[in-house]
């Protein structure tokens, strides 16, 4: 797996590419969307917790309106695929989840709470040339960003 080394990430940078298992079983490469989709990745903690189901099923609820605004949501967290998996069909979520069960990614993007072992809630909005647009690192776990809000960070683009 082929991660930058930054772990500042500024917005106008580059974004770290990386590639990681999903639940649709087949490895993701964020590079891969580059000239073709705007990319939201979406960071959260455990699957199977309150706040990381309604983000999550929030997203799958409004897959179509961030696939009218050109963009694809990969959420990622630190959980093994086969979890991903159960967690995904419980819901019925129509995203493909991420998982970054060896936390490369979360530390490669800066939000890797190390003594938990699990990330932080973040949003990264990536354009179609894989630049960093626009990024929010939730405080409190318990908080997530509204999609309308989303969806207007990527009409901003």
């Amino acid at each position: 797996m082929a991660v930058a080394a930054s772990t500042t990430l500024r917005v106008g940078a580059a974004a770290p590419d990386f590639t990681l298992p999903c639940t649709a079983g087949a490895d993701v490469t964020l590079s891969s969307f580059q000239g073709r989709r705007h990319v939201l990745l979406a960071f959260f903690p455990l699957a199977f917790t309150s706040t990381c189901t309604a983000e999550n099923c929030a997203f799958s609820e409004d897959y179509d309106a961030f696939d009218r605004a050109g963009t694809v949501v990969l959420p990622i967290s630190v959980d093994s695929v086969p979890t991903l998996k159960e967690y995904k069909a419980k819901h019925a979520m129509r995203q493909q989840l991420l998982s970054d069960f060896k936390r490369e990614v979360s530390r490669a993007y800066g939000v890797l709470l190390e003594d938990r072992f699990f990330s932080r809630r973040a949003y990264f909005l990536i354009d179609r040339e894989g630049i960093l647009r626009w990024s929010h690192v939730e405080t409190e776990l318990g908080h997530k960003r509204d999609d309308a809000e989303l969806l207007r960070q990527i009409a901003a683009l």
